[in-house]
């Protein structure tokens, strides 16, 4: 079993409702694709409220696509956690891989 190593958790007023384990952006809305994130929400959070959100530390992200242990990684539209190309903001560094989309894994967040 993964676990997480919380350092530092704030929140952000969700726009729009967000899901646990998912990349949110500094507005609280979900990310563009390929975008810098605020962090990754640790709890299903809905519009209008304020969600909690780890901004630093090792983070669970929900997969959006195959991914290996150590790469960088990005998110999609959705919030996922999803490879990173040279053309992307990275986000975080994954410490397990995934086979595919909808597996959680560790994220390093930067």
């Amino acid at each position: 079993m993964n676990t997480q190593n919380e350092v530092l958790i704030t929140t952000v007023k969700a726009e729009v409702d967000l899901l646990k384990n998912k990349f949110v952006d500094f507005d609280g809305n979900l990310p563009a694709a390929s975008a810098k994130t605020f962090g990754v929400v640790q709890a299903d959070t809905t519009a209008g409220n304020q969600a909690p959100v780890m901004a630093e530390g090792i983070a669970i992200v929900i997969s959006g696509a195959v991914i290996s242990k150590k790469a960088a990684v990005t998110t999609d539209a959705e919030g996922r956690a999803i490879p990173f190309t040279d053309t992307e903001a990275i986000n975080g560094y994954a410490l397990d891989a995934a086979t595919g989309a909808g597996e959680l894994i560790r994220v390093h967040l930067k």
